[in-house]
């Protein structure tokens, strides 16, 4: 089943400040605030919200298509698409704009002082569901805003079901936005912090939206997750890690494995193990997209973890 994942694609750059923001930031001074950190670590990493869900979609064996706006930088990117073997023919470049970007500086304790640039991001109403006449299944991941709202009644119009997933998009819809999207939604994701923000937008308690789903996902970091659904909770709980390195893309990773699960017909314990044990995987590695595990190796943690197989 192929699942059109309508969000960003973008370049991660990671830079760590080998101190602590606070020891150079006077409260007294915020007003006039001018500061320049040294940051002689550096990285560049894949990432989006479309590009990482894909990439893990793809790495169990799931048949993603990404539809993003891009820029004229997007070349090295492109490549890397095309190794993975994830097809591009939605992915549309805006000839006078940069591909999205986000600027993160990183200090001791892991506080972040993050510049984000959305580029061509801007654009993604540009695209349109019925590009891909293929898909299944939907994602509306973080995007441009108009693309969003735009993506949703294409999903909605075409009957094709979708996931809601607005992530760091969340703050810039409003309360009826939100709630047109439960209409259309099959089902929505959010982590705790953004449950907490639904229910204040709509106005509603986050079962009550739950009730215009089918399901309801709550990623809770080191919790777990919990499901709502048919008016029932199901706990999932977090695997533990093997270490602790970089929360950046936990998330999306999560989203792989669930919309794999959902792709298989399985029910919603199973779909939240395997996306549990995916955002596992990923936190032990930097970036979003530098975990490479055979679609073996996952079915062996996954029987460590959960005592069952994936097939």
């Amino acid at each position: 089943m192929q699942t059109l994942i309508c969000g960003s694609l973008a370049f991660d750059t990671i830079m760590v400040f080998q101190d602590h923001f606070k020891n150079h930031i006077l409260p007294e001074k915020i007003h006039m605030l001018s500061v320049a950190f040294l940051v002689p670590e550096l990285r560049r990493e894949w990432g989006g919200t479309a590009g990482n869900i894909a990439y893990n979609l793809k790495m169990l064996g799931g048949d993603p298509m990404i539809m993003a706006t891009v820029g004229s930088d997007f070349g090295p990117y492109r490549a890397r698409l095309a190794t993975l073997g994830i097809a591009q023919d939605c992915i549309r470049e805006i000839a006078d704009a940069y591909t999205a970007q986000a600027f993160i500086t990183t200090d001791l304790a892991d506080n972040q002082i993050t510049a984000f640039h959305p580029g061509a991001m801007s654009f993604s109403h540009h695209n349109h569901v019925a590009d891909a006449p293929a898909a299944r299944f939907g994602v509306i991941a973080p995007d441009g805003r108009e693309g969003m709202l735009q993506h949703a009644l294409e999903f909605a119009q075409a009957g094709i079901p979708y996931l809601f997933d607005p992530g760091q998009g969340l703050p810039m819809l409003t309360g009826p936005e939100i709630l047109s999207f439960l209409e259309g939604a099959r089902f929505f994701a959010v982590n705790d912090y953004e449950a907490t923000l639904l229910e204040e937008k709509t106005g509603m308690t986050l079962a009550a939206l739950a009730n215009r789903v089918e399901a309801a996902i709550v990623t809770r970091g080191g919790e777990g997750s919990t499901i709502l659904t048919g008016g029932h909770t199901v706990h999932i709980p977090a695997v533990p890690a093997a270490a602790i390195v970089d929360p950046t893309g936990c998330g999306d990773a999560y989203r792989g494995g669930l919309l794999y699960g959902l792709a298989q017909g399985w029910d919603w314990t199973k779909c939240g193990q395997l996306a549990s044990l995916m955002g596992s995987i990923k936190i032990a590695h930097r970036g979003g997209q530098n975990h490479v595990l055979t679609r073996d190796e996952i079915d062996q943690r996954f029987h460590q973890a959960f005592g069952q197989r994936l097939a």
